[in-house]
């Protein structure tokens, strides 16, 4: 991978974290969708560990700090995370589908590996699993009606961090599929970066979200005591 690229890559994903654990903490949830960052915490140990018990490189000292960082959001989401539930899903009920997720998403990172090995698995993964979380923050600010637990410079970063690798892996390197995929986080990220910046200037029109827009049907004599 590009020297430059890789840095800038590496640079935007640190923070990405960095924001994602500051504004998490301020406003008490988490703030990376669970499914995006169970995949992540999951390949960024995987691979960490993995150079470890090899011959140390710069990304994986990369990737220990990454899953570290991850941790931290780890904690904010089992920590806060609850509140953004409905009220049927009790606490244990929580902890117990978080768990189930963080495991999936270990089981996922090592079906790739089995299944194409350590370099195809951790191209292929890396940038399915971006594309998953481009969707997925989509769907947190539709989700959340706002801005909680999200930020411009998350979604900046998150859109670098992609493009980076996706021209030195995708068009220096020549893979037509990182590059398409690479392409399609591109969309994604960039609806969702229109969408921070509309939700800034627009706040009301997301609280405007929460009122209905049709009317309640109209009441039966029974309703009005009157009898039928």
């Amino acid at each position: 991978m590009d020297p430059f690229l890789s840095a800038v890559s590496g640079l935007a994903w640190t923070i990405v974290y960095i924001e994602a654990i500051r504004i998490g903490f301020r406003h008490k949830t988490y703030a990376m969708p669970l499914a995006a960052l169970g995949l992540n915490i999951a390949w960024e140990s995987t691979y960490a560990v993995r150079d470890l018990t090899g011959a140390m490189s710069l990304q994986g000292v990369v990737n220990i700090v990454w899953a570290l960082a991850d941790l931290a959001i780890v904690y904010t989401f089992f920590a806060f995370g609850r509140a953004e539930f409905p009220r049927f899903v009790t606490r244990p009920m929580f902890a117990v589908f978080g768990v189930l997720v963080f495991g999936t998403s270990y089981a996922v990172q090592w079906l790739f590996l089995a299944e194409f090995g350590e370099h195809g698995a951790a191209r292929y993964s890396a940038f399915l699993q971006n594309l998953l979380m481009s969707g997925l923050f989509i769907a947190m600010l539709v989700a959340r009606r706002g801005l909680r637990g999200q930020t411009l410079t998350i979604a900046i970063a998150k859109w670098l961090g992609t493009l980076a690798p996706t021209i030195s892996i995708g068009v220096i390197d020549n893979s037509p599929f990182i590059l398409g995929i690479g392409i399609l986080c591109s969309v994604f990220d960039l609806v969702y970066i229109g969408l921070v910046v509309w939700a800034k200037r627009h706040p009301e029109a997301l609280a405007a979200a929460d009122t209905p827009t049709v009317a309640p049907a109209a009441e039966t004599s029974a309703q009005r005591g009157v009898p039928a």
